[in-house]
């Protein structure tokens, strides 16, 4: 019995020294966005992007246009709207509206479509871009859990639900 006690407690010393499991942060997981950087967005089109910029931090509100509260259509539309361009008003409207364009083309002003629901391809959500880097196109949109919020191409969770790009001005 003696002896088995001090090999017990050797097991149990030696079992205890595990390395721990890392582990990461897959959410923000970050890939690269090829854009054109070269090309200058319109005055109108900063315009446009710094109005919205005035909501960030704005509650969602499905159907809001205000301050109160605003969705992710309302937001493009009320932005356009102040710069005296007419747009329409939802989600759905918006993504045959204008021209498409192709990801790496994409400017300051321009609108961005994604798909949030699960297995579908459907246009349910829409932003504005605000700021194009290399390897980096972030956009203004209101988040149901959120509200009105800046966020990048760059995250996972937006690269993947990424449908098309559409220029109105």
């Amino acid at each position: 019995m003696k002896r088995l006690l001090p090999i017990l407690l050797l097991a149990l010393l030696l079992s205890s020294c595990k390395s721990k499991k890392s582990y990461s942060n897959k959410k923000r997981q970050t890939h690269t966005v090829k854009v054109n950087t070269t090309a200058k967005p319109s005055e109108e089109a900063e315009t446009i992007a710094k109005y919205a910029k005035k909501f960030n931090g704005t509650r969602y509100k499905y159907g809001g246009t205000t301050k109160r509260g605003m969705d992710c259509s309302g937001l493009v539309y009320t932005s356009f709207k102040d710069n005296k361009v007419s747009v329409p008003r939802t989600t759905r409207d918006l993504s045959s509206y204008g021209d498409w364009i192709d990801l790496k083309e994409v400017n300051v002003g321009d609108l961005v479509f994604f798909a949030t629901k699960k297995n579908s391809r459907r246009v349910n959500h829409v932003g504005i871009v605000t700021n194009v880097r290399p390897g980096n196109v972030e956009f203004i949109h209101a988040s149901t859990s959120r509200g009105v919020i800046i966020s990048s191409l760059a995250e996972k969770y937006w690269y993947f639900a990424f449908v098309q790009a559409r220029r109105v001005l």
